[in-house]
Formats: C-alpha cells, structure tokens, sequence
C-alpha cells in the first residue's frame, strides 16, 4: 500500500505541469529504465552541462551575459570587500576616520574603495535587468518556476547587501538610513519592535548598531548569497538552461 501510495504521488506530480512541486522534481520515481536514464541525465554531478537546451538560447543577445556578469561583479566585491577588511574599524568613533584613512593614507586605498563601490551599484543595476530579461522573456513559467522563486531572493538579498554596505561609513547618510530602515522594520506586524530591536542592538543607535550591520555585510548575506547563487545554478542546469518558452 504504501508503495502504491509512493507511485501515485509521483504520477499526480508529473500530471500537474503548472505545481510548483513539479519544478523541483524534473522526472519520476527510478522504478523503469526510462526514468532511471532520466535520473543519471539529470544528475547534476555526473552531467555539468545540460543535455539539452534551446537553439536561440545560445544567442549572446538573448540573455546578454547578465547571469555571467553578476558573478563576476560578486567576485570582484569579495576580493576588494577583504582588502577594505584590512583597514576598516566598526566602532562608531573609528569608522569614518579608517574610511578617511583609506581615501588619503591607505596606497591605492581609494582605487579600491571606488572598485567596490561601483561594482556594488553596477550589481544592483545589472540584478534588476536580469530579473526582467527573465520576465520579458517569460522564462520564470514552467518548469522553472522554482528557480524563479530562487532569483527573487537573490535580488533581496542583493539589495540587503548593498544596504547594509551603504550603511557602514557611519556618516550623517549611513546615519539616518540606519534611523529611517529601521523605523521602518519597526512597523512589521506582530514582531516590529523585536525586529528594530535586533536590528539596532539595543533601544537607540549605538556601537551594537554598526557592529550588527558590519556582521551582516562581510558574513552573514554573503554566505547566504553564495548558498542561493549555487541553489540557482544548480536549477539552471537542472531544467535545461537559461531558456525560456519563446
């Protein structure tokens, strides 16, 4: 019984194309030779690359290299983010004299502070374009649905980071973004004053502030940005490609 109940449910998966389910399962339970073949082709470490993709997918102005772009503008933010590291200090009374420091003191300082900073702006411009080349050429519908979802938070989580970086000068900017985002977070339903309260470390804006923020830019969103890019990654290859429906 419980087998028949086992198979069922994966007929009733396949037999919905449109179930978001059906986006994370590309092929039935392995009980024929068809879809244990399946199974071995859509395995991800056996097969890097798709086994099949669309013709016009292939085409350079079809997806303009955005994807590719992304993460190479990812890479160049991780290395110049650790050289900044070197020199950054996250304590109110220190944070803007290091970011002076690395302007005027630190040898090609600014270089690489600039670097940073515009890869950070050209990130978010570049993560809004893919999500709508995605969208304009419809290749969120079925079967890639799930990788939709997965590219949603991704562009989140893109925004949080450039947020929170915006935030760490600790000038009359970063200042009263830190007073308006979190005022902000403080009007959630239900948890709003627990949220604002995490959020600053305390009643008001202090050092827990900064040092929170800082925590959350060079560890947390980074590493969990780098567990989604390969979640989505691995669903690129998992339904087919980059393509879309035409």
């Amino acid at each position: 019984m419980a087998e028949m109940n086992h198979t069922l449910f994966w007929e009733r998966l396949k037999g919905v194309p449109g179930n978001f389910w059906a986006s994370v399962f590309r092929h039935g339970k392995p009980d024929s030779d068809r879809t244990r073949s399946q199974a071995v082709f859509a395995n991800f470490f056996l097969h890097v690359h798709s086994t099949r993709v669309h013709p016009h997918s292939l085409r350079a102005t079809y997806s303009w290299g955005l994807g590719v772009s992304l993460v190479a503008q990812f890479l160049i933010l991780t290395a110049t983010g650790i050289l900044l590291m070197v020199y950054y200090n996250p304590s109110i009374d220190l944070a803007y004299n290091t970011i002076k420091d690395i302007h005027y003191v630190v040898p090609t300082g600014r270089f690489i502070r600039n670097i940073h900073r515009w890869a950070a702006h050209l990130m978010v411009l570049t993560v809004i374009l893919h999500m709508a080349r995605v969208f304009y050429t419809a290749s969120y519908k079925p079967p890639r649905e799930f990788n939709w979802v997965i590219g949603i938070v991704l562009l989140l989580l893109t925004l949080l980071l450039s947020f929170t970086g915006y935030l760490l000068p600790w000038d009359q900017l970063a200042l009263w973004a830190v007073t308006v985002g979190t005022n902000m977070m403080g009007y959630t339903p239900v948890f709003g004053n627990q949220v604002r309260f995490v959020l600053l470390g305390g009643a008001e804006i202090g050092t827990d502030t900064l040092l929170r923020w800082y925590v959350l830019h060079v560890l947390m969103l980074p590493f969990v940005i780098v567990i989604f890019m390969a979640i989505h990654f691995w669903r690129v290859r998992k339904d087919g490609g980059i393509s879309g429906p035409l």
